[in-house]
C-alpha cells in the first residue's frame, strides 16, 4: 500500500515537471511570434497543463478505465474552474478582455453542454459511451475552436514584440522532449497505481478519478495560474483555465474516445451539472457588477462550493 501511494507521488512530481518545462518551451516557441498573453494561455500554455491529462487519459483508456478517463477530464475540469479560478481570484480579483466575457467563456459553457449531450446520447442513440463518432465530431470542433484562437491572434491589439532574449532551439526542443517524457512516465505511474489504491481501498475507480487524478493532473494549470494572478497577469489566470476546460473535452476526450470507445457511467452526470452551473456563474460575474471582472468574494464561492462538494463525495464513500 506504502509503495502504490509513493509511485503516485512520484508520478504527479514527474507530471509537474514534465508539464513546467514543456509549457517553457512552447511558450519560448510562441514568444517569436509576438503573440498576446491571453492566445498563449488559450493555446500553448493550456495544452501544456492539460499534456498531463492527455497522458493519463490515453493510458486508462487503452487500459479500458472508462472511469478514469471521465473522472479525469470532468473532475479535472471542475478543480480548474472552482479551486484553480477560486484561489487565483481570492489572491487577486481577476479582471478579463472583452472577448473572454463574450466569447471564450460562453464557448467553454456549450462545450461542457455538448459533452453532457454526447455522452448521454441524446445525438446518437445506443449504448451510453463516448464512441469514435463523438469523438470526431470533438476533434473537429477543437480544430474549429484552434482556427478560432489564431485568427483571434491576427487581429489581436495586446500582441506585442517580446523584448525578451530567446533560448536557444536547442534549449527549447530539449525542455519539450523531456517535458514530454517526463508527462509519459508521470501519467503510467499515476494511472496503474491510482488504480491499485483503489482496488485495496474498495474505493470506486470514478471517486479516485475525480478526486486524487484529476487533482493531480490539474497541478500545472494550478501553479501556472496562481503564479499569473500573483503577477497581474489575469489573461494568463482564465485564459489558461479557460483553454484547459475546453481542449479537456474537445481535444483529450476525443482522443480518448477514438482509442477506445468510452462507457458512460450516468452518476456523472451531476458532476456536468456542476461543471455546467460553475461556469453559467462564471459567465454571470462578468455580466454583472463590474463588468469584465471576477471579484474576490465571487471567487470565494466558487472555492467554498467545490471544497464543500469534495467533502460530500469522500464522505459517500467511507
Amino acid at each position: 500500500m506504502i509503495i502504490p501511494i509513493l509511485l503516485v507521488i512520484a508520478g504527479f512530481c514527474a507530471l509537474i515537471f514534465g508539464a513546467n518545462w514543456m509549457v517553457d518551451g512552447a511558450s519560448a516557441l510562441a514568444k517569436k511570434y509576438n503573440v498576446s498573453d491571453l492566445v498563449i494561455g488559450l493555446t500553448i500554455v493550456a495544452f501544456g497543463t492539460s499534456a498531463p491529462e492527455l497522458v493519463v487519459n490515453s493510458i486508462a483508456s487503452v487500459n479500458g478505465y472508462s472511469d478514469i478517463v471521465l473522472g479525469n477530464i470532468i473532475g479535472s475540469n471542475n478543480f480548474n474552474l472552482f479551486i484553480i479560478l477560486g484561489l487565483s481570484g481570492v489572491i487577486l480579483p481577476i479582471k478579463v478582455q472583452s472577448s473572454t466575457a463574450w466569447k471564450e467563456i460562453p464557448i467553454s459553457l456549450a462545450v461542457a453542454v455538448l459533452s453532457l449531450l454526447l455522452l448521454n446520447d441524446f445525438v446518437f442513440t445506443g449504448n451510453s459511451q463516448s464512441g469514435r463518432i463523438d469523438g470526431l465530431i470533438m476533434l473537429v470542433l477543437f480544430c474549429l475552436f484552434i482556427f478560432y484562437v489564431f485568427k483571434q491572434m491576427k487581429t489581436d491589439p495586446q500582441a506585442v514584440a517580446s523584448t525578451e532574449v530567446h533560448k536557444s532551439s536547442l534549449k527549447i526542443w530539449g525542455l519539450i522532449i523531456f517535458g514530454l517524457a517526463g508527462l509519459i512516465l508521470g501519467g503510467q505511474l499515476v494511472v496503474d497505481n491510482s488504480v491499485s489504491i483503489a482496488n485495496t481501498l474498495g474505493v470506486s475507480k470514478k471517486i479516485i478519478g475525480l478526486t486524487i487524478v484529476a487533482a493531480g493532473t490539474s497541478l500545472p494549470e494550478l501553479v501556472t495560474s496562481i503564479v499569473a494572478a500573483s503577477k497581474k497577469n489575469s489573461d494568463i489566470a482564465i485564459g489558461n483555465v479557460i483553454g484547459s476546460n475546453i481542449f479537456n473535452i474537445l481535444l483529450i476526450l476525443s482522443i480518448s474516445s477514438l482509442i477506445s470507445p468510452i462507457d458512460y457511467n450516468p452518476k456523472f452526470n451531476l458532476d456536468l451539472y456542476i461543471l455546467i452551473g460553475g461556469t453559467v456563474f462564471l459567465l454571470l460575474s462578468m455580466l454583472t457588477g463590474e463588468r469584465k471582472k471576477l471579484d474576490r468574494w465571487e471567487a470565494a464561492v466558487l472555492f467554498g462550493f467545490y471544497i464543500i462538494y469534495t467533502g460530500y463525495l469522500v464522505m459517500k464513500e467511507i
